[in-house]
């Protein structure tokens, strides 16, 4: 059940980006006097196909992993006589590059309007106190110290979790130094503090900024209650049951979930005695935690139980109310930081600031989308904002085949008055045809590694 709803969430995710990101360039064409022949989500054979008064056939193909609008053009096949001023290689070169930047544009204005929708809901997060330093970590060498609030990172504030992972992720690579700005409680005081990086995790695949930077954030404390038992876990074949408290292991007493879950962690494959209280009852239980392989590609125990946890106290929590206009400024705001931080990271795995292993396809997307959409709408929506962005910068790239290849075409038009001769534009074409597919299998390859 599961997996059928994540492949549900993928096809809606992959549906709503592709046909906005179509419907650019459907629309910009008819504007401008472009004929369309055929407007396509997908590729491959088609599943369903209907025509409009325009004599325009929409259809939903095999493949859900694009799409496409073909249009007139003598140089696709022969054009009727009556139908020449409908041609897009008889536009001008400025009405072809208004239809080239639509579909990007449109992604774009997709991602305005989700961060809109976000954003007029409320939006709430954490604020980012430190719990704990690690030795020799970053966060240690800039002297930060529990009970501090961080409240800014390079100059840009960092109201909650969220932000502070934003503005550590766009270091990823860097070499210079990382500026802290932070508080103590009850203190209106800020302290800056600076921290030196040489090519922060520059090769490291999947890499996660707050723990590398040696950060732990106050979270509520987890009790040594059960508050859920996984199904067909080894805690359930064992007898564990929610409402469980934990007494010991193995003869020792536990005063915390953490250390607790890293021995449980340490003792993969090891049957452990656990000791607990059910109704007032004592009870002896064995279980035997199961190796996984954790995100970090480290081999670890685990039994499948969650703790009771106390509620965040109001004032460890940021909300944000926004009204209609407000929420919109916030959209245009988040849009385009996010590309920024999109164009930077790109710039960064061109140049081997990053490891390629960060490029995802496919199945990553897949289950990207079907864990946002079970943590709620809001956080589907935010995914599909950044998707949104990060095809439109994707397609924007000078690489022939996209977009950014016609626009640079185009654009070369423009400037020397004359088109890009055939025999150029054919080679483009397949040097563009060859990285796009090598790109495609990179992230393909990556997908298929992290199952």
């Amino acid at each position: 059940m599961d997996f059928i709803q994540t492949v549900i969430w993928a096809l809606i995710a992959l549906g709503v980006l592709v046909t906005f990101h179509e419907m650019g360039h459907f629309w910009v064409a008819r504007l401008c006097g472009v004929k369309v022949l055929r407007f396509s989500v997908g590729f491959g054979r088609r599943l369903v196909s209907r025509y409009d008064r325009h004599g325009t056939e929409f259809t939903l193909s095999a493949i859900p992993l694009g799409g496409y609008v073909k249009m007139l053009d003598e140089r696709e096949g022969n054009v009727p006589r009556d139908q020449l001023d409908q041609a897009f290689n008889r536009k001008s070169v400025w009405a072809r590059i208004a239809i080239a930047a639509a579909g990007p544009a449109a992604n774009f204005a997709l991602a305005i309007v989700l961060f809109w929708a976000v954003f007029l809901g409320g939006t709430a997060g954490p604020v980012p106190i430190v719990e704990s330093v690690q030795p020799g970590s970053i966060a240690a060498r800039a002297g930060l110290e529990p009970g501090q609030e961080i409240l800014s990172v390079d100059g840009e504030p960092t109201p909650t979790w969220q932000a502070l992972n934003w503005r550590l992720a766009n270091r990823l690579g860097d070499t210079g130094s990382i500026k802290f700005s932070v508080r103590y409680p009850d203190s209106d005081l800020e302290y800056h503090t600076l921290a030196d990086i040489d090519r922060w995790l520059a090769g490291q695949e999947v890499p996660d900024p707050l723990g590398e930077a040696g950060l732990e954030l106050w979270t509520p404390p987890a009790s040594m209650k059960l508050a859920q038992v996984t199904p067909d876990s080894p805690a359930e074949r064992a007898g564990l049951q929610a409402g469980d408290k934990i007494l010991s292991t193995d003869g020792k007493a536990f005063s915390d979930w953490d250390s607790w879950s890293q021995y449980l962690r340490s003792h993969g494959g090891e049957t452990v005695h656990v000791e607990v209280e059910r109704d007032g009852d004592r009870r002896s239980l064995e279980v035997t935690p199961e190796m996984v392989t954790l995100d970090s590609g480290e081999r670890a125990g685990r039994i499948g139980v969650l703790p009771v946890v106390e509620s965040w106290p109001e004032e460890r929590v940021r909300t944000y109310h926004y009204g209609v206009g407000g929420a919109l400024a916030k959209g245009l705001q988040e849009t385009w930081e996010k590309t920024l931080f999109t164009l930077n990271s790109l710039k960064k795995l061109i140049v081997g600031q990053l490891s390629t292993r960060n490029l995802s396809g496919p199945i990553t997307i897949a289950k990207v989308a079907g864990t946002s959409a079970d943590a709620g709408w809001q956080s589907f929506l935010s995914l599909l904002a950044l998707l949104s962005i990060s095809l439109g910068v994707l397609n924007l790239l000078p690489i022939p085949v996209l977009d950014g290849g016609h626009l640079l075409y185009y654009g070369i038009e423009a400037i020397k008055g004359s088109p890009v001769s055939e025999r150029v534009q054919m080679i483009g074409l397949q040097v563009g045809m060859a990285l796009v597919l090598c790109i495609m299998g990179l992230a393909l390859y990556n997908d298929i590694l992290r199952l």
